[in-house]
């Protein structure tokens, strides 16, 4: 017992010192554990298979699909609208929004779906996303404890109710307290987050070198020299390659991109495809041309091949308004700087091969401070100069790998990275609708944990990511491996009787001053221990011990397990006692002793708060 309380006081003082990564203290705490033969193998890694943790790292990959595919931008435009211009409306509005989600979800689940949303009308605000994204996890929390089902310590009281043959406590019995939880978290919460939380972390600022894509796009002028050519049914060139029709030579004209409808017409798939123009690409009726080159050409080529020339006002889609310009979804640009002793220097473009060996467009060349973007092909290619390229994401990854030639600038993977699916959102909507539904209905016979993991499994395959390694990059590893190792501590106190030991000295200790100091002894014993271990764990360990101190005094036991619950839920002052905790920890970039500064105060004031309310809603 006093091994296992020692490796858990110096894990708690090097998760406040901030000195090691939090995954690293929790790591060596279950090596100690381990060492000191406290817990077997199967039960220190037990937590690595915990349903919880498992949850965590596909609600990231769920979290990132709703990102990655603009669904979040949307939502939090709609709500941004709410909020208008005032940082208190924003705030105030999170705070509700999720308290009410999180009333009928989980609030893990909660929190992912809100989090990327949060993020987004931060950075559309300039409100700092620490100052919103602590509280929002708090609100979950506060939401859940408005209903049976927003959190498990809930349920954990009331089968230790309904076990002891007391009467089972209704849907909305939590109701009550829940509200008051909610306004005491606000007004808590809008001093502290705004003196603690308001800073920006250092590394939150971008020090990456290179341009964004719409940069390159407005420098090189590309819209101005882009049109876009409707294949009608009759056109001659219907059923040729590009390398017939040798548009650079006939006409000086590149053809860059070809997009085309598919004959899905449902609404949440991609009705349009985008395809660089390879020289065998073959050209179908209704195809979209998309050209680069001067007016005059442009006209001439589609004059002659029977061609539509489109106005901004037209587009490829039947239903929707997208202007002339690139995309990014699946064909991407990047610049190349030739370096001095390059072996193409003084080639022409077009012999270079660009498009044979990389299968790349060039599409302008910057050579000091002039931009050459007709005629490339004839160009000869000069020592200094920076090349415009465009592609595949794929093919523009590969130039990074072959740079005897030149250095590509910036990093245009990560550019790639930010360009949102947007055509894709409403696959991403159905799949969050469909995991939230499958979470709230107990008819459906489907685990939490399971509809979680669905939902993941299907962002992946409806193409919500470009890839399954960019689904990979949005679980943050150094969360779940914390959450992981430091669920077994509990398991730990558990299996030694030190949390039995505390619990039961510290609630007998207070049963003879009544019933109001017992249950305030029995909500800062469940309040101290889940700063320690997991909340659920927590109350399945105080329910019974605060059940049978209520019925030796002679007293109801409701308000001794509302205060377990309370208690288990509201624990504000370490990252890892809740999962929502956990979650926003590296979204916004948060110490342990951020926590500690806002969660802590919070988590007292809730606490004196509910020693008064609780017998006012629920009689002894």
């Amino acid at each position: 017992m006093l091994t296992t309380i020692i490796i858990l006081i110096v894990a708690v003082a090097f998760f406040v010192s901030g000195k090691l990564r939090s995954d690293v203290v929790a790591l060596c705490a279950l090596v100690g554990l381990l060492v000191f033969q406290i817990l077997t193998p199967e039960e220190a890694l037990s937590g690595f298979s915990n349903s919880v943790v498992i949850m965590m790292a596909g609600l990231f990959v769920v979290g990132g699909g709703i990102v990655q595919t603009g669904l979040a931008k949307m939502m939090s435009s709609r709500l941004l609208k709410l909020a208008g211009n005032s940082e208190l409306k924003l705030f105030l509005l999170i705070m509700f929004a999720t308290a009410g989600i999180g009333a009928f979800v989980s609030n893990t689940g909660t929190v992912a779906l809100m989090l990327p949303i949060v993020v987004g009308m931060a950075a559309s605000t300039g409100v700092g996303a620490r100052r919103l994204l602590m509280p929002m996890a708090f609100a979950s929390s506060m939401g859940g404890m408005m209903t049976l089902i927003g959190t498990p310590p809930n349920l954990v009281i009331q089968n230790a109710l309904t076990s002891e043959g007391f009467a089972p406590l209704s849907f909305f019995s939590f109701l009550p307290v829940g509200i008051v939880c909610l306004a005491v978290g606000i007004v808590v919460l809008l001093p502290l987050s705004k003196f603690y939380l308001s800073g920006r972390r250092r590394h939150d600022e971008d020090s990456r070198s290179g341009k964004s894509l719409g940069q390159l796009v407005k420098e090189y002028g590309l819209s101005s020299n882009l049109f876009r050519l409707r294949v009608p049914s009759g056109a001659n060139v219907v059923g040729e390659t590009i390398s017939k029709l040798d548009v650079y030579r006939r006409f000086g004209l590149n053809i860059l991109e070809l997009r085309r409808s598919t004959s899905s017409q449902h609404r949440f798939l991609k009705t349009v495809t985008q395809k660089l123009a390879s020289p065998d690409s073959v050209i179908n009726s209704g195809d979209v041309l998309y050209v680069s080159g001067n007016a005059e050409d442009v006209s001439r080529f589609a004059q002659e091949c029977n061609m539509e020339l489109m106005d901004g006002h037209t587009t490829e889609e039947t239903v929707g308004k997208v202007d002339n310009k690139l995309a990014f979804y699946d064909i991407g640009i990047a610049e190349i700087l030739i370096t001095p002793n390059s072996g193409i220097i003084n080639q022409k473009v077009k012999d270079v091969g660009f498009r044979d060996k990389y299968n790349l467009n060039v599409l302008g060349v910057r050579r000091k401070k002039d931009y050459i973007l007709q005629d490339i092909g004839r160009e000869r290619i000069h020592g200094g100069d920076v090349l415009l390229v465009q592609g595949t994401w794929h093919d523009v990854g590969r130039l990074s790998k072959e740079e005897a030639d030149w250095v590509v600038l910036g990093q245009p993977l990560d550019e790639a990275a930010k360009v949102t699916l947007d055509y894709k959102a409403p696959v991403a909507a159905a799949i969050l609708v469909m995991m939230v539904v499958m979470m709230v209905f107990d008819f459906i016979p489907v685990a939490p944990v399971t509809a979680v993991i669905i939902a993941g499994i299907l962002m992946v395959l409806t193409g919500c990511f470009r890839n399954v390694e960019a689904a990979y990059k949005t679980i943050n590893w150094e969360t779940i491996v914390l959450f992981a190792a430091m669920l077994p501590m509990s398991l730990a106190l558990e299996k030694t009787g030190a949390s039995e030991y505390i619990s039961g000295t510290l609630v007998s200790g207070l049963g003879a001053y009544g019933p109001f100091a017992l249950m305030a002894g029995v909500y800062f014993t469940t309040s101290l221990m889940t700063m320690f271990i997991s909340n659920t764990v927590t109350a399945v360990l105080m329910a019974p011990i605060a059940l049978q101190s209520a019925v030796q005094i002679g007293v109801s036991p409701v308000p001794f397990l509302f205060a377990v619950t309370v208690a288990a839920s509201m624990c504000f002052a370490s990252p890892f006692s809740t999962p929502p905790n956990a979650l926003v920890m590296p979204a916004g970039q948060y110490t342990f002793m951020d926590y500690v500064k806002v969660g802590l105060p919070l988590q007292v004031v809730m606490g004196g708060v509910m020693v008064f309310v609780l017998p006012l809603l629920f009689p002894f």
